[in-house]
């Protein structure tokens, strides 16, 4: 599963490591910590969450690229970050439904697709903080810089931008493409960081540690609320109309980035700091656990962030009713309406109007 989930189950399990890669394998005198509660708890509840996930994603993601689809165009900035950012989260998503079925028994899927779902997990996931934190920054020189920035906002620099996320992600996941192997855990078949000293793989799991932290959290965080708190300043200055709406929507955005993802990120750093200095023959099962309830909440950021973002804009909630209006007809009153006051907003939000 995750990279950092099943250190300390490689070595609970610690059967035959055979990877295929015997000539790479070093014999060294492990201590073993057993974590069969851990185990156990991961196996009753992380498939609901793992599958829940999965189809908020599946519904969600979908619905923002039927409105995409539908009535708005990719000749916009935004839309071309939102679309990636749906691209990205499905990635992420697809991986979901293996992981509930390894939580739940054993890998059965094979080695190709060890590499393959674990790597679109790693890129997924790393893309989608990424690209939240890309259309963020979009969204300060938009509103901050109007003027200087309506220059630089061309579609060119919304796809050379949305390059760079991807080249960064996969080159941030090479480890995960490389290290995840099938391995025989004695009751059954694991999918981890295997087939090297243990030495090294300690070494590149306190890299993903860090990089986990220090470029996929702290930094994106700082740059939002940077981002955020300039915005609101820029807003509160204006006559806007709305503007304690608006306000109030930028709150929502902050509040919940780091209601979501600061629990894990703080797990994963705790663990960072256990391996590099803590007593190695400690077999505490705290942080286990918490890794396990903390990542869910980063993991649901995840899957409806495109939903999350998009409809909390007028322009967004427009095109929602337009498309049910199909069905229920009462709703083509309420369409017009938002549509005549759509048009009296002049600031926008992360993807659309406030």
């Amino acid at each position: 599963m995750d990279n950092y989930d099943y250190y300390d189950l490689e070595n609970f399990f610690n059967g035959s490591n055979d990877t295929g890669y015997p000539e790479s394998i070093v014999p060294e005198e492990v201590h073993l910590c057993k974590k069969n509660d851990v185990v156990q708890f991961g196996a009753a509840f992380l498939p609901t969450f793992y599958y829940a996930n999965f189809l908020l994603s599946l519904v969600g993601n979908g619905l923002v690229l039927c409105i995409i689809y539908k009535y708005e165009k990719l000749s916009t900035v935004t839309n071309i970050f939102l679309l990636n950012l749906v691209i990205s989260d499905l990635i992420f998503a697809s991986s979901l439904p293996f992981w509930a079925v390894y939580h739940k028994s054993e890998w059965i899927f094979g080695r190709g697709l060890c590499k393959l779902v674990g790597s679109c997990y790693s890129i997924g996931f790393n893309s989608s903080i990424l690209f939240l934190t890309l259309m963020t920054f979009d969204r300060y020189l938009a509103v901050v810089h109007a003027i200087t920035a309506a220059r630089s906002r061309r579609t060119s620099y919304a796809f050379l931008s949305s390059i760079a996320i991807w080249v960064l992600s996969i080159l941030a996941s090479i480890k995960d493409i490389v290290l995840h192997d099938v391995m025989d855990g004695g009751d059954g078949l694991l999918c981890e960081m295997t087939g090297y000293h243990q030495t090294f793989l300690t070494k590149w799991e306190l890299i993903g540690y860090y990089q986990q932290f220090f470029l996929f959290f702290l930094m994106p965080l700082l740059i939002v609320l940077y981002c955020y708190t300039r915005i609101t300043i820029r807003i509160m200055s204006t006559r806007m109309t709305e503007k304690c709406r608006a306000v109030k929507l930028i709150f929502v955005i902050v509040f919940a980035f780091f209601i979501c993802w600061t629990p894990y990120n703080i797990v994963i750093l705790l663990k960072a700091i256990k391996l590099s200095f803590g007593d190695q023959n400690d077999c505490s099962n705290a942080l286990d656990y918490a890794l396990y309830v903390t990542r869910n909440f980063a993991y649901l950021y995840c899957c409806i962030s495109p939903v999350f973002y998009t409809f909390l804009g007028k322009k967004f909630q427009n095109h929602f009713l337009k498309l049910l209006s199909k069905r229920i007809p009462c709703l083509k009153i309420n369409v017009a309406t938002l549509s005549s006051a759509s048009k009296t907003t002049s600031i926008r939000s992360p993807n659309t109007d406030y």
